[in-house]
């Protein structure tokens, strides 16, 4: 399930995101006349909580509305649909991430620690990962976290140029390595098998279906054999596992390719 940000109305959705004064939900509550009931933020910490319980397939403005105790109808005084109501949340969660790195140890160590903390956070609000990358919240936290990551790239002394790029190609990193492992707890909740059991029903009979497997793929039957590192610490399902691990050796992969490129730009 992928959704598109930025779908509701333009003016409406970009003023609530930055609480522009005269926004709807954003009556100051001291003023003259009765309180409201509810506001935006309640509203957001809700739709945030079914999400993150239930997953984005669930949410609904009467999802929000029952987990409130109100019908959908009384929440459009404040948020005029789920369109803007999903930008809403994105922003908010990314309000979680740190912006507090420390550069003294260098430019490499902050950004581990930066890939670190943003995996953890895709995987506490796995929703945040379908809302899709080609057409950004443009949310005041969206943008804090961008500055933020760039914050630790320009200490490379890289031009604008490659960072521009080098960007990218850390954020799409650190998603799609943490997509696998929500995808996997997904699945094994969503069809009640296992990571394990459902290899372990599939790979066996590749011998038998396929008997010349060894001679048809062999760089494969290669790397599996000569790249394996079993341990006895190994704990957890096997894709958490191994994507835990691809993360890893990714990271620094990723991390020595900034480190040649500051070499040549010096």
């Amino acid at each position: 399930m992928v959704v598109f940000a930025g779908q509701g109305d333009a003016r409406r959705s970009m003023s609530l995101l930055w609480r522009a004064e005269g926004a709807e939900g954003t009556r100051p509550r001291g003023g003259p006349g009765p309180k409201p009931a509810l506001s935006v933020a309640a509203i957001i910490d809700a739709g945030i909580a079914v999400a993150d319980a239930e997953g984005m397939a669930a949410l609904s403005m009467r999802a929000v509305g029952e987990r409130l105790g109100r019908t959908a109808m009384a929440l459009y005084t404040y948020v005029p649909g789920k369109s803007e109501l999903v930008d809403l949340m994105y922003d908010q969660v990314m309000a979680e991430l740190p912006d507090d790195y420390d550069l003294t140890p260098g430019w490499r160590t902050a950004l581990t620690s930066w890939a670190e903390d943003t995996w953890e956070f895709y995987l506490r609000h796995p929703w945040v990962l379908q809302v899709s990358q080609a057409r950004p919240v443009l949310g005041p936290h969206e943008y804090r976290a961008l500055e933020t990551l760039l914050r630790l790239l320009y200490a490379t002394e890289l031009g604008s140029a490659v960072l521009r790029r080098v960007v990218g190609t850390l954020v799409h990193f650190v998603r799609g390595a943490a997509q696998t492992v929500a995808e996997a707890r997904l699945a094994a909740a969503s069809t009640g098998v296992s990571d394990d059991e459902w290899w372990q029903a599939r790979s066996g009979m590749l011998t038998e279906v396929v008997p010349d497997f060894d001679e048809r793929f062999p760089l494969l039957i290669r790397m599996e054999t000569e790249g394996a590192t079993p341990s006895e610490d190994d704990a957890g399902p096997y894709v958490e596992r191994e994507a835990r691990k691809t993360f890893e050796v990714g990271l620094a992969v990723v991390l020595d390719g900034i480190e040649a490129a500051v070499a040549r730009a010096r």
